[in-house]
């Protein structure tokens, strides 16, 4: 069946808790206003906050099941059903974390999923480990609309975490991301980062035959911008969608989660990366698992 997403491009009011849910409320409210009311609504990373807190996240860190009592009680009963993923920073009994919750909107909803970021960015200008603590690993979940899997940002640029979430099960990969612009080839027209972030987001689809969708910050912190340019793309790898730089922006895109399969079957790069993936690991010494002894066998 198809599956109608919003891609949520947004700018947060940077260290205003009030004003940025108010304003993530109205983003769902107008998302499902629209032509066709998304499934899903996913924000980036930080969207609740911005990203370069330092020393303030501790501050603005909110539990998970605080976000979602919030964000209910702005939209009240238009939502309800509606799948938000959104990136905040988490604050639980044992730490805080860059993290992104999946849950349901309304009475009948709840949180399906929490993952935290598993690579801490902490290099040039980004100082992660000195303020968060780094998640346990990725997997997926049922969710509504199929098996999803969530990562957030550099966890997209290890190809590892896109193997873990398509050998879990996902056919969706979302990926909340707060990427700073770098750079820029002559004649690319967008900043560096986003033509590096179209070829990894491409790569794990067609690797795994799945669907990826990438929603980008938008907006400026202290100097550093981010370029927006979130992206949906296909099973086979192809770019469905691509939105504006330097603005917000709410991007509709409609999936069809059978393409998956037939991606898969049409070029069977996941099925050989199944069979052939426990005999890897246990051959392979980089993986640091141990082949089992002749009498453990």
């Amino acid at each position: 069946m198809p599956l109608d997403i919003a891609i949520a491009q947004f700018r947060p009011s940077k260290g205003d808790l009030d004003a940025t849910l108010d304003a993530c409320a109205a983003t769902i409210l107008r998302a499902v206003e629209g032509e066709r009311r998304p499934r899903l609504v996913v924000f980036p990373e930080t969207a609740l906050t911005g990203y370069f807190l330092e020393g303030g996240v501790r501050e603005q860190a909110m539990a998970a099941p605080e976000l979602l009592e919030a964000l209910n009680a702005r939209v009240g009963g238009e939502a309800d059903g509606v799948d938000i993923a959104i990136g905040f920073y988490e604050r639980d009994e044992r730490g805080i974390y860059n993290s992104a919750l999946y849950a349901t909107l309304g009475p009948g909803g709840g949180i399906l999923h929490v993952h935290r970021k598993v690579f801490l960015a902490t290099y040039g200008v980004f100082q992660e480990e000195r303020f968060v603590e780094a998640g346990a690993g990725v997997r997926a979940f049922d969710g509504p609309p199929g098996r999803i899997a969530l990562l957030i940002c550099e966890d997209g640029f290890h190809s590892i975490s896109g193997t873990l979430a398509a050998l879990d099960g996902a056919s969706i990969i979302l990926i909340l991301s707060a990427s700073p612009a770098r750079g820029a080839a002559p004649g690319a027209g967008v900043p560096g980062n986003l033509v590096r972030w179209d070829a990894l987001a491409s790569a794990i689809a067609a690797e795994h035959g799945v669907f990826v969708v990438v929603s980008q910050l938008v907006g400026f912190e202290g100097g550093k911008g981010f370029a927006g340019g979130s992206a949906a793309y296909d099973p086979r790898g192809h770019r469905l969608l691509a939105g504006p730089l330097w603005e917000e922006a709410l991007l509709p895109v409609r999936v069809d989660l059978d393409e998956a399969a037939r991606a898969r079957t049409e070029e069977p790069l996941f099925s050989d990366l199944e069979r052939s993936w426990t005999r890897l690991l246990v051959n392979s010494p980089g993986s640091g698992v141990r082949r089992p002894a002749p009498e453990d066998e």
